[in-house]
Formats: structure tokens, C-alpha cells, sequence
């Protein structure tokens, strides 16, 4: 049963290098089923909050910069819904970064939106970039009615956005800013990482705790920066996507965060800078891997990196990115956040330890001795998935207009009805309303064969597509 697997993977030595950030390393001092209530008295009612709760969630608000802080249980996603759903009108404009998060994707549904992309750039090591303050800035101008902007900053592989510019340039335009700042947590609590988008003029910015803090899984945060957002329609929307039953366990996690960053954070945030400087001088010089660090980015493609996530390239050597998590696991008893293509993502978070890094480090270079150098370097893995694709229709339409089903094969042309993606890390590769192209057969075989599983499509072998 899923509690004793639970519990055996608790006991083993496998070292956690992926979320949630507590890394299991902190306690509640209770067993979870003693503290799991409802809204009973003297409580309070996330949903209707007067007592406790809203001094938690004032408490968090002034920690972290903003006007007012909302506890999120249902993730990041309920926020990212509410979010969008609170600034741009029904059938109305978004502009938004096109490697963002399914649920950017789920509001446009829900909300009949039309979405103005902007891509990122992608780079050298196959990593997709930061959104450029220009690509905003033309957005804009070639359409004014655009309502509001969403950015994800920092990216699943921790490349971050100038977003300060990017504040800038949308409220010179009269429009809103949001940024997907689920995997920035812990950005603004210490020098060694960058600024939050709550400092840099954000007018709303979401964050999963649970990512890189000590909190549980599920647990989020939605801030409320500015006042270009009437905060009564953020609250009716929140009520409409999160659960009316919150967990006050999840929410008991997240009360525990200021008190133990006000305690405790900077000795842990201090120890977590060290334990990464060593790691990326020990690792420098490696043979056939490379860990990726910032100035492998030039400024069009990251405008800042966060340390914390740290990606190991396989691009020069005979094994590819799945390969090397295996390996890592299976071997070194190493488990990592997830794979891509052509690099593997270690997550890090202020509760972890010298041994991981040490491990992790040590496995890295005895895997380097048993590989080879690849002749000659394909095109990468992202930039042949996450490649510009023609939208044709809205994503509503798609969805809910007459649909067939034919093989991967002969979908070329087609519009799609479905979305692809791999998951971690959620970014769609093909879109409702999107055109397939001659490539995207070979895409979807070349995932399966990489033993990456698609998932979005009703065939869950990833033989037949939905199309209009």
C-alpha cells in the first residue's frame, strides 16, 4: 500500500534532491491525523478569514514585502487560475511567455482567452531562457488590447527574467503584471540568490512554498503586490478554485515558515550557499558531464540563474539525460528532481545537507570516468520539442469544438485537440489550437524512446491524436 512504500522509501538511503523542500527534515510534533480539523471554533475560515488565519497570512504579507498575502492548498495551479482570472476579462487578451506551466494554459481555457505568446531563447546547453523586456515591450505595441502579462520567472531550470524592466514596460502600457515565481520561494531571503518579483514591481506573484522552503506539498502562496488589482475579485475567484475544505495541516506548515526564516534562515540559507559554491569548484572540472553555471548564459537568455537548481549536461558525452538520472538512482542511490533531454535537474532547497552534495558530486565524477566524448553534438532535445508552432485557433475552441482521432502519422496539418506534454515540467509542446507539423510523429517517438512519457493525450500509449 502507498503508506508502507511511503514509509520504506522514508528509511532508505536514497537522498531527496527534488521537492518538497523540508527535504523531510523538520517535524510537526504531532502525528498529521491529530492535527487534521475543519473549520471549527477559533479557528478561522481561509475562505472567510477574520481570526487566526488572516494573522498569519498579514504576518507573511509583511515578510515577504506585500500588500497582502493569500495561503494557497491547492498549489500553485489555484493561484496561477485565480490570478489570471481576476485581470483579464472573459474572451479578453493575455499576454504570456510560452514555456509557462499548464495551468497558465487551464485559465485560458476557462476563461475563453485569446494568448499572445512570446518565446524564450534557447540555449547552447539546450536550456530554455528568460523572456526579454524588448519582446514585451513590442507585444504590447503591436496590441493594445491586451489585458495583462504573465511571465514564469524563475524557470524549472531556474533562469530568471529581468522583471523589474519588465514592471516597468507593462505598467507604462496601463496593463498588469503577473509572474509564476513558483520555484523563487526562497529568492530575496539571501544575497547568493536573486530578487523576488514582489521586489521588482510584480503586481501579483504566486509562489509554492512547498518548492524550495520548509512547507508541504500543495502548500502556496499567492501575493498581492500593487494596487492595479481589486482585491475583492481576487478573493471570488480564489473561492472559486480552491478547495472550500483547506487542509489546516497544509496551512499549520505554512504558518511555521516566517518564524523559522525570522529563527533559523540564515544559518540554513548561509550553510546552502556554501554546501553549492564547493559543489560547482569541485565539479568545475569534469570531463565529459558539465555542470551548467551562470556565465554559461549570456544575458539573452538568462538575465540571472538561480544556484539552487542544478543542471548537469550530458550534451558532449555518449549518454543522454535519462540515461544519466537512472544512473544516478539506480547506482548512487541519488533521486533527482527530473530529466530532460540532454541534462539532468537537482533541486536544492535551505534544508539540505553536505552529504548530499558530496555525494551527488562524487557520483558525477565517477560516471564522468565510464563515458566518452560524442562525435558530433545533434540539435537539442528542447529546441526540437519546445520549437514555434502555429495557433490557429483559441484554446476553448479547440477543446470544445467536433474532434477524431487519428494516428500520429497522419495528424500532419491537422489542429490539435489535445495538449502534449512532458511531465515534470508541465510546459505544453503542442497546444489546443495549434497546428502539427511533419515533425511532431518523430517528436512523440523520440520521447517514447528516450523512455520520456508523453501525457496530455487521451491515448496513453501516444499512438492517436485528437484532432479537430
Amino acid at each position: 500500500m502507498l503508506l508502507e512504500r511511503l514509509q520504506a522509501y522514508d528509511r532508505s538511503d536514497i537522498y531527496p534532491f527534488h521537492m518538497p523542500g523540508h527535504k523531510r527534515q523538520l517535524e510537526l510534533g504531532a502525528d498529521a491525523y491529530h492535527l487534521d480539523i475543519t473549520e471549527v471554533e477559533g479557528f478561522d475560515n481561509l475562505h472567510h478569514v477574520q481570526g487566526i488565519l488572516q494573522e498569519e497570512q498579514a504576518r507573511l504579507a509583511r515578510y515577504a514585502g506585500a500588500k497582502k498575502s493569500f495561503f494557497l492548498v491547492n498549489g500553485s495551479t489555484c493561484g496561477i487560475l485565480a490570478a489570471i482570472s481576476a485581470t483579464v476579462s472573459r474572451g479578453g487578451k493575455l499576454l504570456m511567455a510560452r514555456n509557462s506551466h499548464k495551468a497558465a494554459y487551464h485559465a485560458l481555457f476557462l476563461r475563453q482567452l485569446t494568448a499572445h505568446y512570446v518565446y524564450p531563447r534557447i540555449s547552447s546547453f539546450d536550456i530554455q531562457g528568460a523572456i526579454e523586456p524588448e519582446q514585451i515591450a513590442q507585444a504590447l505595441e503591436e496590441d493594445p488590447g491586451i489585458e495583462a502579462v504573465y511571465v514564469t520567472s524563475p524557470t524549472y531550470d531556474g533562469v530568471v527574467s529581468d522583471i523589474e524592466t519588465i514592471a516597468n514596460i507593462v505598467h507604462s502600457f496601463g496593463k498588469i503584471l503577473i509572474v509564476d515565481e513558483a520555484h523563487g520561494a526562497h529568492f530575496g531571503l539571501h544575497p547568493a540568490f536573486p530578487r523576488s518579483a514582489i521586489r521588482c514591481g510584480a503586481d501579483i506573484v504566486i509562489q509554492s512554498v512547498h518548492k524550495t522552503l520548509p512547507a508541504f506539498t500543495q502548500s502556496a502562496v499567492l501575493h498581492l503586490c500593487s494596487d492595479r488589482i481589486r482585491t475583492e475579485v481576487l478573493e471570488e475567484f480564489l473561492d472559486i478554485y480552491e478547495s472550500s475544505s483547506p487542509s489546516y495541516v497544509l496551512m499549520a506548515g505554512m504558518s511555521r515558515l516566517v518564524p523559522f526564516l525570522q529563527k533559523e534562515g540564515e544559518v540554513h540559507f548561509t550553510a546552502l550557499a556554501e554546501n553549492l559554491r564547493q559543489f560547482y569548484e569541485k565539479t568545475g572540472n569534469l570531463c565529459h558531464l558539465h555542470v551548467i553555471r551562470e556565465e554559461d548564459f549570456d544575458k539573452t537568455v538568462a538575465f540571472a540563474r538561480d544556484p539552487s537548481k542544478i543542471l548537469i549536461s550530458t550534451r558532449d558525452c555518449n549518454i543522454n539525460g535519462r540515461q544519466l538520472y537512472d544512473r544516478l538512482l539506480e547506482e548512487y542511490h541519488l533521486q533527482l528532481e527530473m530529466c530532460s533531454g540532454e541534462y539532468v535537474t537537482a533541486l536544492c532547497s535551505l534544508m539540505d545537507r553536505a552529504e548530499g552534495f558530496e555525494r551527488l558530486a562524487s557520483a558525477l565524477f565517477a560516471i564522468d570516468g565510464t563515458l566518452e566524448r560524442k562525435q558530433a553534438p545533434e540539435q537539442g532535445f528542447v529546441a526540437r520539442m519546445y520549437r514555434e508552432r502555429e495557433q490557429v485557433c483559441p484554446i476553448s475552441e479547440a477543446l470544445e469544438s467536433a474532434q477524431v482521432t487519428v494516428t500520429l502519422e497522419t495528424s500532419v496539418g491537422r489542429i490539435s485537440g489535445e495538449y502534449v506534454y512532458l511531465y515534470p515540467p508541465g510546459i505544453p509542446i503542442l497546444v489546443p489550437g495549434e497546428r502539427i507539423d511533419a515533425g511532431f510523429a518523430c517528436d512523440v517517438r523520440e520521447m517514447k524512446a528516450r523512455a520520456m512519457i508523453p501525457e496530455g493525450m487521451r491515448d496513453k500509449q501516444a499512438e492517436f491524436i485528437q484532432v479537430l
